[in-house]
């Protein structure tokens, strides 16, 4: 029998109107999202369902509200019996993971994620950061064009290895601009610039990471009932220590998810669900290995076809 892992999106999937289904279908969905108001002091359920979307596009509230949904949808889908032997999230995503594998509670998690958005959002003024997807170019020579830029330019790293082929690139914005200009240089097909709101899982980043460092400190961890890939190494964890200490890392490290999902093939994974807003995992991880089975359950529909 092949494995099965559960996987969280990250920031980007949000929506609005996610889990609004689910909300009036199951009372367990219904509790977490509930929970999630309480454990923020404001009313996080109407920006997720109602907008609008500007106001979901904030990083300190995107980043909670997926977690919410992500964990509304899990609750929903243990009532259909179905168990994960690992879990793996994309960056945000990695929280919703940890809950599933017992490690944080969902309040400590929600609370965590919501310091987490706000510090990052804080950590470089605006316009001074940016990040650009680069489609087509193979990942050592995006990593030397890096390189070169950072030195001519301004910083600027891989942030995302999303799938072969789908790289974001994160640092300042004379960097960023420096590979969306040379692009080609590595191989690049096209060079996207990303609306986000600062320079993700780059070195710039380090001031939030050292502020989410004392939050995380604060926060009672488990060790993780199934293994957890981590974004950073891209292999399994599962003692609190350690995961702990790839939290506060993982803000300014590229998130490794093509590495992570082959790590999961690797352990015998074949089944990938995803549990939360949309399904772009689902598009990444079919271009990593198109012969895994992926489900997204992402509304109370695809809810029902798994529970079949």
């Amino acid at each position: 029998m092949g494995k099965t892992a559960f996987v969280f999106p990250g920031q980007g999937a949000q929506a609005v109107g996610m889990g609004q289904d689910i909300y009036e279908a199951f009372p367990a969905s219904r509790a977490v999202i509930d929970a999630a108001d309480e454990a923020l002091g404001f009313k996080l359920s109407d920006i997720i369902f109602q907008g609008p979307e500007e106001q979901l596009k904030q990083t300190a509230n995107t980043q909670p509200a997926l977690l919410a949904v992500s964990i509304a949808f899990l609750e929903a889908l243990k009532e259909s019996g179905l168990k994960a032997d690992y879990a793996a999230g994309h960056s945000l995503g990695e929280y919703s993971a940890l809950v599933a594998a017992g490690t944080l509670s969902f309040q400590d998690a929600i609370r965590t994620v919501r310091a987490r958005g706000e510090f990052m959002e804080q950590a470089v003024p605006s316009g001074q950061g940016a990040m650009a997807a680069v489609l087509g170019a193979e990942r050592e020579a995006l990593a030397a064009l890096c390189v070169s830029a950072s030195a001519d330019a301004g910083a600027v790293e891989l942030a995302n290895v999303n799938c072969p082929g789908q790289i974001v690139v994160s640092g300042t914005a004379a960097g960023v601009q420096a590979v969306v200009e040379r692009g080609k240089e590595a191989g690049a097909k096209r060079v996207i610039p990303l609306e986000v709101s600062g320079p993700f899982h780059s070195s710039l980043m380090k001031p939030a990471a050292e502020r989410l460092e004392g939050v995380l400190a604060s926060v009672s961890m488990q060790d993780a009932s199934i293994p957890v890939i981590a974004n950073v190494t891209a292999r399994p964890v599962t003692e609190s220590g350690e995961i702990r200490k790839l939290l506060a890392e993982q803000v300014y490290s590229p998130v490794l998810w093509e590495d992570s999902v082959r790590c999961l093939i690797e352990q015998g994974v074949d089944t990938f669900v995803e549990i939360g807003s949309g399904t772009v995992l689902a598009g990444l991880i079919k271009k990593i290995d198109k012969t895994v089975k992926v489900i997204s359950v992402n509304s109370l529909e695809a809810l029902k076809a798994v529970a079949l």
